[in-house]
């Protein structure tokens, strides 16, 4: 049988929600998906500093389980039902110098933020998904599940390896349903949160922003592509990762980081 495929507008009745939605990486995505004619729904604690007409913006902090509560209602209230689910909002905030300095709480922050958010958006909107017998869930991880910084983001490591795993496991619940679930890890991406660590590593360290950048791309082994990924690199896999054209494609992760893990 012959599959045409759409490129232009191949997500056209699609209802997509992309966390972490107002800036950087998750406004690349949005606006990809948009571009393909989904209709878009961002969430984050604060709006955009700019109108957004092509998107749905839901304020809400989904670190807290109430933030997740609210922005599944909302979705299930006026979309009735979710196709794509993009969990991206992500980060790290824990102070570095090593295990010693990370409090109880850096950790719980960290395990909220870039594990449990995504877990509970998951168990609200998957049914709705599988009802239908179709969806994507895809899981914004990091090569840092693989490749720790011990000294500057510790938790967060942890953390995205734990996503990696509950993505892996969920996808062999969910694909005979009909639920596709992949993870997508993305190397260092040069995103305003990626130039304010540096800024707090040169503070910290007393060197130059510059000399900071150099020592995050040596502690990562390096970069063979010789530079940070863009958020567009990672918006135009998710953008096919999305669509029909990869529609046997589950339970996988996608590495995206220049070469960066130096194994196979």
């Amino acid at each position: 049988m012959q599959i045409n495929y759409h490129f232009n507008n191949e997500l056209s009745g699609k209802t997509a929600l992309v966390t972490g939605g107002t800036k950087g990486t998750g406004k690349a995505i949005a606006e990809r998906l948009a571009a393909a004619g989904a209709t878009v729904i961002v969430t984050a604690r604060n709006p955009p500093p700019f109108a957004e007409k092509n998107f749905h913006f839901i304020a809400a902090d989904i670190s807290q389980s109430a933030g997740t509560t609210k922005v599944i209602n909302e979705i299930i209230a006026t979309y009735h039902k979710l196709d794509i689910l993009i969990n991206n909002m992500g980060g790290s905030t824990t102070p570095g110098g090593g295990f010693a300095v990370i409090s109880d709480q850096n950790w719980e922050d960290m395990l909220q933020t870039n594990l449990l958010a995504a877990v509970r958006l998951d168990r609200g909107l998957l049914p709705s998904m599988i009802v239908n017998g179709s969806g994507v869930i895809i899981h914004i991880a990091s090569i840092q599940a693989r490749l720790p910084l011990y000294d500057s983001t510790l938790p967060y490591a942890a953390a995205k390896a734990a996503l990696v795993n509950y993505s892996k496991n969920l996808s062999k619940e969910v694909s005979p349903k009909g639920v596709r679930v992949l993870t997508v890890s993305p190397g260092w991406i040069e995103t305003d949160g990626a130039k304010g660590m540096m800024t707090e590593i040169s503070g910290r360290l007393g060197i130059t922003i510059e000399e900071a950048k150099q020592n995050v791309m040596s502690s990562l082994g390096g970069i063979p592509m010789g530079r940070p990924s863009r958020p567009e690199d990672i918006a135009e896999l998710i953008g096919f990762l999305v669509s029909p054209r990869a529609s046997y494609l589950s339970g996988t992760e996608y590495i995206i980081d220049g070469g960066t893990i130096p194994t196979i």
